[in-house]
């Protein structure tokens, strides 16, 4: 076998002395290889196989690489500590699933950054390729190391590693960066990434810091959608097909990064997303679909698309699922008609537990609309529910905290009221600003202080169906740590890395005291991170536009401090977040 290939035998003797093996046979249905001089992708997600067949961003660039005559595109997912420790005692480079090409041999390497805490991950994959950690260090023979996702809206932590950033909608930008490449293969490495820096929506960090604007898809209907998936050979978090049905979201929650950063919204027709239903069950066989966004029940055509819906999924006993569930009876009525989630429970997030509270956030639910919930939901036979909220949020108090326990009081009330167990699961994250949000100003709450917010509630808790759970703030310190960063973590992570670091999202492999003294050892103060910042001060992400401005931003910090509400824009007038000066605004669904 050609030494760019990986043997079969050799991977099946790493596979027999490590623990889920199916995370790196490949083979699934749906996967494939192409021939010819084609741009070779490896699609390189920063966590294990189960987590990253999950995320359907991939999925979706995975079938629109297919699509394209000049490039092909394979997969790789970060191995496990057993399996990364047996590549190096054996001498193995990691390789792709599809081919068992060699990662090194590929001409583009792209990573998503959907989570701070995966960085080590990344150069676990790079140092198992054989590949120099830092870009400016890599020669002719190195692939070029593309990355995208939430992140690169605050790349500076990992921009010493990665050649260039895409920034905005993949769908749109990258068939003009794989063309470009292919154009270029074989070209000088400085040659292919200044075309890179030309393209609107790549940062090229070696090349330039200059202002980069979000690449957007206008209709989606017009543009690529999947109607192929790959099947895991192995249970995975979400096992279903999956189908985007609209970008972006109006609701303005202050503390969602998604929410500014996915602007405007653009809704895709009933009618396109029934045929990619059809193709996508007659091609997986999966017996579950979910249809995705930020939230669906404010898709204007979801009535429409359930009734024609409801013939096709019974034919097959097929179930429907619409994980993002507004906090209100019509939600909860909507869920009601959906046979795949009556079985288990409905999950709400009201994220704050008073109203002063959440119109600081700018939740937009009402104490009404987490009774209305609630009733409705115990009334159409559920047993039970989980609650999402954050602890440290801007102006949060005492009194705060206990609307939480008031909330999870009252659920357990209405579900005694009709008849039902009312088990109740609340989930108690600690709040990071994040970068593109009102909020990216705010200080975040210290290791103790969140602990402390944590255990007040946990400790307040007196009735037995009530389970709480609250984050480790040891994780959540860090997560802020690498949102609001420079490029000086680099070093942080590349030292971590050194010692140990990885799956730091994993609780079971996190060490916070290995992090701390890499800070200590290379003189860098993790607190600064954290810290409130100037309205007048350069931010580490400022050269990245998402298309909301930040006079906006400041706008919404300031009525956040008074509580005030702003209307969402589908049902009132545009709040001028600044994405309407960049194209024809459809902020709000139906307005224009």
């Amino acid at each position: 076998m050609p030494k760019h290939f990986v043997e079969a035998d050799i991977g099946r003797t790493l596979l027999s002395g490590v623990k889920r093996p199916a995370r790196y046979t490949g083979g699934e249905w749906g996967s494939s290889v192409k021939e010819g001089n084609l741009l070779r992708v490896c699609y390189a997600f920063p966590d294990v196989y189960e987590v990253g067949m999950s995320y359907l961003g991939y999925q979706i660039l995975y079938q629109l690489t297919k699509e394209l005559p000049f490039a092909d595109a394979e997969r790789v997912y970060t191995p496990w500590p057993d399996m990364e420790n047996a590549m190096r005692s054996s001498g193995t480079p990691i390789w792709a699933l599809e081919s068992r090409r060699t990662v090194s041999s590929f001409d583009v390497i792209g990573f998503t950054l959907q989570y701070e805490l995966s960085y080590t991950n990344i150069l676990t994959i790079l140092d198992l390729a054989g590949i120099p950690f830092r870009s400016a260090q890599r020669n002719e023979d190195h692939p070029i190391i593309l990355a995208g996702g939430p992140g690169a809206m605050a790349p500076e932590p990992v921009a010493p590693f990665i050649d260039a950033f895409c920034v905005g909608d993949g769908e749109t930008l990258m068939p003009e960066v794989y063309s470009v490449l292919y154009e270029l293969k074989g070209r000088p490495r400085s040659e292919r990434l200044a075309a890179l820096a030309k393209i609107d929506g790549v940062y090229v960090p070696l090349i330039s810091k200059a202002r980069t604007v979000r690449r957007i898809t206008e209709d989606l209907d017009s543009a690529f959608y999947h109607t192929k998936m790959i099947v895991p050979n192995m249970g995975i978090v979400h096992d279903r097909a999956a189908v985007q049905i609209f970008k972006g979201c109006t609701r303005g929650c202050r503390f969602c990064q998604a929410g500014m950063i996915d602007r405007p919204v653009r809704a895709r027709s009933a009618d396109s997303v029934i045929a990619q239903i059809k193709k996508l069950l007659e091609y997986t066989g999966w017996e579950e679909v979910g249809m995705l966004s930020l939230a669906t029940c404010d898709w204007p055509n979801l009535g429409e698309a359930l009734e024609q819906l409801g013939p096709i999924l019974a034919e097959d006993q097929t179930k429907l699922s619409l994980p993002s569930l507004r906090v209100d009876a019509f939600s909860v009525d909507m869920a009601a008609k959906l046979e795949a989630i009556r079985k288990g429970g409905l999950t709400f997030a009201p994220e704050a537990g008073t109203q002063r509270l959440r119109d600081v956030i700018n939740k937009g639910v009402s104490d009404e609309d987490i009774e209305a919930a609630l009733e409705s939901t115990f009334a159409h036979g559920w047993e039970r529910v989980k609650l999402y909220f954050m602890m440290g949020l801007p102006t949060e108090t005492e009194d705060d905290l206990r609307g939480i326990l008031d909330i999870c009081g009252k659920s357990v009330s209405i579900a005694r009221k009709h008849k039902r167990r009312g088990d109740t699961a609340v989930s108690l994250a600690g709040f990071v600003p994040k970068p593109h949000t009102p909020f990216q100003w705010e200080p975040q709450l210290s290791r103790n202080e969140l602990r402390e917010r944590g255990r007040f509630v946990k400790n307040s808790i007196r009735n037995r169906k009530i389970n709480l759970s609250y984050h480790e703030p040891d994780q959540t310190y860090l997560e802020g740590v690498f949102a609001r960063g420079d490029a000086k973590l680099a070093d942080v992570t590349e030292e971590a890395w050194k010692r140990g670091a990885r799956f730091d999202g994993w609780t079971e492999t996190f060490n916070f005291d290995r992090w701390m003294s890499v800070f200590r050892d290379l003189g860098i103060d993790s607190d600064y991170y954290t810290r409130a910042r100037k309205i007048d001060e350069t931010l580490p992400w400022d050269h990245i536009d998402t298309g909301v401005s930040k006079d906006f931003l400041l706008c919404e910090r300031n009525k956040a401090i008074s509580a005030e509400v702003t209307a969402d824009c589908r049902n009132s007038f545009c709040n001028a977040c600044g994405i309407q000066t960049r194209m024809t605004c459809r902020g709000c669904i139906g307005n224009g």
